[in-house]
């Protein structure tokens, strides 16, 4: 986060919250107060005095107001009106007194009459022209104007805005540190602390086991039905030889017992023993049955 700004005048850095006050500082913008107003004033008297700085700012913010200029304008085009006809009211008589009282007295003829009635013509064509042009370029001036007051308007709204910016970008990285801070994970586990892209190659190469383990177990469940078949199978095929178990081993028992009695018959029981507990154990290899 930038914490400090460049001036473009100069090199020096200065934080966000001086940057602000020096442009609130700078003169702000209002309708440039005329040198004379429109409207006469009354020169004030020598007894009277100002109460203090907040009447003459008040007076010229009536002054220049935007609607009291306005009105100004309107009432001075309705008196300028009124003034040019009674002034060519009043030239057309004094002219006309003029010409019945000089000796002799001039009379204008009707060629001269035309003439000037021509002149007058073009010179009304003129001035309504030019009176065009001016209302154009007043129109101009008029949008401008308001563009350049919504514009001025915007730019004190957004200056109030950045006023409240460098606490709350405080506040947000206060927070961001915070939140850092509760997300930190545990140290006994790297992979925790991983970044995006390894713990997102690491999920996958997770989700790839599982997805082996669930093939094999899908396999071996598949493959159970016949293992189960196969088990009883071998269990009905051990029945048999372990009920030939149990007599051999009586048997061998009762050999063993004789042999120790006594008798010739001792040295075949027990070759024959060893016989039959040599085809167990060669039985039990093929079925792979254990004791």
């Amino acid at each position: 986060m930038m914490n400090k700004v460049r001036t473009m005048d100069s090199k020096v850095e200065l934080s966000p919250t001086a940057a602000l006050q020096k442009l609130n500082r700078s003169e702000q913008l209002k309708i440039l107060a005329l040198a004379e107003t429109l409207s006469p004033k009354e020169l004030p008297k020598p007894d009277q005095k100002r109460n203090s700085a907040v009447s003459d700012d008040s007076e010229q913010n009536a002054d220049t107001h935007p609607s009291a200029l306005e009105a100004d304008l309107v009432h001075y085009k309705e008196l300028f009106s009124k003034l040019r006809f009674s002034y060519v009211e009043q030239v057309t008589k004094e002219k006309f007194l003029r010409s019945v009282t000089d000796n002799p007295p001039h009379f204008v003829e009707a060629a001269e009459n035309e003439t000037k009635e021509k002149e007058i013509l073009a010179l009304k064509a003129s001035l309504k022209e030019r009176k065009r042009e001016i209302a154009e370029l007043l129109k101009q001036l008029e949008e401008n104007g308001r563009a350049l007051a919504q514009r001025y308007e915007g730019i004190q709204l957004r200056t109030t805005q950045l006023e409240t910016l460098p606490s709350e970008i405080e506040n947000l990285e206060a927070a961001i540190e915070k939140l850092k801070q509760d997300q930190t994970p545990s140290p006994d586990n790297p992979e925790l602390a991983l970044p995006l892209a390894e713990t997102t190659q690491l999920l996958q190469a997770r989700e790839a086991e599982v997805a082996a383990l669930d093939a094999q177990i899908a396999k071996l469940q598949s493959a159970l039905p016949n293992r189960s078949r196969e088990l009883e199978k071998l269990e009905r095929e051990l029945k048999p030889l372990e009920t030939q178990k149990q007599g051999t081993v009586a048997a061998a028992k009762e050999a063993r017992r004789r042999r120790d009695e006594g008798g010739g018959i001792g040295d075949k029981l027990e070759e024959r023993g060893r016989w039959l507990r040599a085809s167990e154990q060669a039985l039990k290899e093929m079925l792979e049955v254990e004791d």
